[in-house]
């Protein structure tokens, strides 16, 4: 079975990868000196019987030097006698809308949603047309830094936003934060089956005065209630800033097994060598803290002090 080429979205930026479908789950490689395979949609598929990828990579030329997969959540037991490492997802256990807003999140949380409904911050699904998509625009194109660092999606043009996120619409949910019925933020609820999946929370740093991120989550779970979705996810548990808000809109730090198949000589030094993590993830939390206040005064000294320090 051959290669087919691909182009997927990794980082900010796209580039053109190997791929190759087994069975229900379209598998793609990454990486130059270290070639890692991986499930593209692994917040939406389980790998329920792993063999069969590892015996079709090994039959490819150029072979994969890893194949990594992980168990999605609520499945948080190791299943499978492969060498693993624990990766931590920001997730959101959702009993109801009132046991979130009374247990899960502090009193300081429930003021801000009650400021954003006094300040007329109103919450509601949207369809992704052209007002939605020049609402996106503005909200993109507002700062060139957010969360500390350069914005993915900022000099983003309509035709490129109307592309870029249309593809993922057969499931997800669009809610939008309106003020005077103007656009200051929205929210990307994607169906994952298991949980609810967290694509994008943003919204206009003009704005942010009436907490239209927290309107955002308050719906959200709103939401989750209606649907009976058990979790929300929010990507990775983050660092800084945005670690911050999702612990106080009542996320939690849920380890889950992730596995790596060596399929390489290349690859079992590697992994014995712990060499398929990236720079970043090996420099010690203090490092990367320091690190960042060091980029967060450059950008302030480059766009503005009060850009630079904007945390969602």
């Amino acid at each position: 079975m051959p290669y087919t080429k691909l182009v997927v979205h990794i980082d900010g930026t796209y580039s053109t990868v190997d791929s190759v479908c087994v069975k229900n789950n379209l598998v793609i490689v990454t990486g130059s000196r270290l070639r890692v395979a991986r499930v593209k949609e692994e917040w939406y598929e389980d790998v329920h019987d792993p063999e069969p990828i590892i015996k079709t990579l090994i039959n490819l030329e150029p072979r994969p030097d890893i194949f990594t997969f992980w168990q999605r959540l609520p499945e948080t037991t190791p299943r499978y006698n492969y060498y693993k490492e624990w990766e931590p997802i920001a997730a959101l256990p959702v009993k109801s809308y009132a046991d979130w807003f009374q247990n899960q999140i502090g009193q300081d949380t429930r003021k801000l949603i009650r400021r954003a409904q006094r300040k007329g911050c109103v919450v509601r699904p949207c369809t992704f047309d052209e007002e939605l998509i020049k609402g996106m625009e503005r909200i993109f194109n507002e700062t060139p830094i957010r969360q500390g660092r350069r914005f993915w999606h900022y000099g983003k043009d309509v035709e490129t936003i109307k592309r870029e996120f249309s593809r993922y619409l057969f499931r997800e949910q669009i809610l939008g934060a309106y003020y005077h019925d103007e656009l200051i933020g929205f929210i990307f609820l994607a169906d994952a089956g298991k949980y609810g999946y967290l694509g994008q929370i943003i919204s206009r740093v003009e704005h942010r005065d009436k907490y239209p991120n927290n309107a955002l989550m308050d719906k959200a779970v709103q939401i989750a209630e209606e649907r009976k979705i058990p979790f929300l996810v929010y990507a990775y548990w983050a660092r800084g800033g945005l670690a911050e808000f999702k612990r106080r809109n009542g996320f939690q730090k849920i380890m889950l097994p992730r596995y790596y198949i060596p399929l390489t000589s290349r690859g079992a030094i590697a992994l014995k060598l712990h060499l398929h993590h990236s720079l970043r993830e090996l420099i010690p939390e203090k490092v990367i803290s320091h690190l960042r206040t060091i980029r967060g005064k450059w950008y302030g000294l480059r766009y503005g002090h009060g850009i630079a320090n904007l945390n969602t």
